[in-house]
């Protein structure tokens, strides 16, 4: 099929009215078709798989549309091994949010308007991942933006407006960002398209391209909520519903991290790699890396909200990805940090729909007044502690694998530079203490003396889709092949 990214794109554009206008009548039937749309984008996504694993196709597929002949711009949609996986990887997570969402907002209102959100929100996610064209990057950017801001204020938890609000202004900043940037590659360039602006970027002035390489990577940094520009992320998770935080946190700060791989570094940073500057960029991505990551768990150590322990994890492991990241272009070190994007949103958006199953069936928050679950919850227990050894990088679950891709990758690394020698070993350690509060969530919640008598499990289409993602953690840790396979037809250089 020609337009198989246009199709991808249209469907849930159209979908936004079909889900509000059947969501009027039943919430249910909204819901699945929400799911509906999301494995139909699956099955189109698919159909380009071959042609990525082609050389001769240059490992690519392309779709370019006449548009804006004044900004020289095409419409261009394109998918290769990384941008094909994590759109993929987002499609699970909306599929799966919107079959919880049947029983875990059913006693809501105004289920029309969230479940035409939640398929805007999936307009805008899937095209930040599917488009070589910045104006069309950032207009899905942005678009990210709105539906979140209002599921998250409409129908979160006790100060949902308030949390709705820091989430915005922060990421709206961020934005303000990247759209200098995008700006100032039009200026420099005179084209819109990522891949043209690369090569235009390597005849221009090193030190103009210095401030574009740092104006996008600190406007990405916010929406990836890394430390100093977290502060939005703890509040947001928290408050959202479950399944939206399952999103937040599984791919939309998610996609922070891939804007960087892809824009920062992909299309900018190729012009000043070899000078001085160049490396002590990435020796700065290392270090706010290394601080997110121990700043994350140390803060979840001590945390007893069920969701802000998530929430603070969440911070810790983009600090894994962050420190990937500053690894470029190193193939294993790319292909672990860009696995741990979909493992990490696998294993987290599981956490967080189990943990709303918990509040939903309990009625509490905090940890400590848990205990015991696993006998009254097995379904549900099993989930989450499936997703705890995960996030705590135990094998064989999915981000284990993914982690030690990203440190053999910086083992490779101090061969040429020895700097990462202390921010590898600190890393190391970092691993440790996710895997203490994992285990401490885990304790504390389902294991010890029952503490709350006659807990039910989860409901069925809570159940199916927590058991979706739990399939997703243990064959993306066993058998990681498939998305590897895809990563690592990329050249990142």
């Amino acid at each position: 099929m020609q337009n198989t990214l246009l199709l991808t794109l249209f469907l849930p554009t159209i979908g936004v009215l079909v889900v509000y206008l059947t969501g009027k009548k039943s919430a249910k039937a909204a819901a699945i078709l929400v799911a509906l749309i999301a494995l139909a984008d699956i099955a189109l996504l698919s159909t380009t798989v071959p042609i990525i694993l082609d050389p001769a196709m240059e490992h690519k597929y392309v779709e370019s549309y006449y548009w804006i002949p004044i900004l020289g711009s095409s419409f261009t949609l394109f998918v290769d091994g990384v941008s094909l996986s994590m759109a993929v990887i987002t499609l699970v997570l909306i599929l799966t949010a919107a079959l919880f969402s049947v029983n875990y907002m059913q006693q809501k209102k105004g289920l029309a308007e969230y479940y035409a959100l939640l398929t805007l929100l999936f307009v805008g996610l899937v095209g930040v991942f599917i488009t070589s064209n910045l104006m069309l990057f950032y207009f899905c950017w942005e678009l990210m933006l709105v539906p979140s801001y209002f599921i998250i204020g409409g129908w979160g938890y006790k100060e949902p407006y308030k949390a709705a609000f820091k989430f915005f202004i922060f990421t709206h900043a961020g934005a303000v960002f990247v759209l200098l940037g995008i700006g100032a590659v039009f200026m420099v360039t005179g084209n819109l398209d990522m891949f043209a602006a690369k090569e235009a970027l390597m005849t221009a002035q090193p030190d103009l391209v210095k401030w574009i390489l740092l104006s996008f990577t600190v406007g990405f940094a916010v929406k990836m909520a890394v430390v100093p520009v977290h502060m939005w992320l703890p509040d947001a998770h928290s408050e959202a519903p479950a399944p939206m935080s399952a999103l937040l946190s599984g791919v939309i700060i998610g996609a922070g991290a891939y804007a960087i791989l892809r824009v920062s570094l992909g299309t900018v940073f190729p012009a000043v790699m070899a000078t001085y500057f160049g490396s002590q960029f990435l020796h700065g991505l290392a270090v706010f890396g290394v601080i997110s990551a121990f700043f994350g768990s140390l803060i979840a150590l001590v945390e007893d909200d069920i969701k802000r322990v998530i929430a603070y994890s969440s911070i810790a492991h983009m600090g894994y990805v962050l420190f990937g990241l500053s690894l470029f272009p190193f193939q294993e070190a790319m292909a672990g940090t860009v696995l741990h994007l979909v493992n990490h949103a696998v294993s987290k958006g599981l956490l967080f729909l189990s943990a709303g199953v918990i509040m939903k069936q309990l009625g509490i928050r905090n940890i400590r007044e848990m205990g015991g679950l696993a006998r009254q919850m097995p379904v549900t227990a099993t989930a989450s502690i499936i997703a705890a050894l995960s996030i705590g990088g135990v094998p064989p679950f999915a981000c284990f694998i993914s982690e030690f891709l990203i440190f053999v990758g910086s083992f490779r690394t101090i061969n040429n530079d020895s700097f990462y020698l202390l921010p590898t070993t600190l890393m190391l350690v970092a691993t440790v203490l996710s895997l203490a509060y994992a285990l401490r969530y885990t304790r504390h919640i389902f294991l010890g003396p029952t503490k709350i008598e006659k807990a039910k499990d989860a409901p069925l289409f809570m159940k199916c889709a927590m058991i979706i993602l739990m399939v997703f953690v243990i064959v993306l840790g066993i058998w990681p092949t498939f998305f590897l396979e895809l990563i690592t037809t990329v050249s990142f250089i």
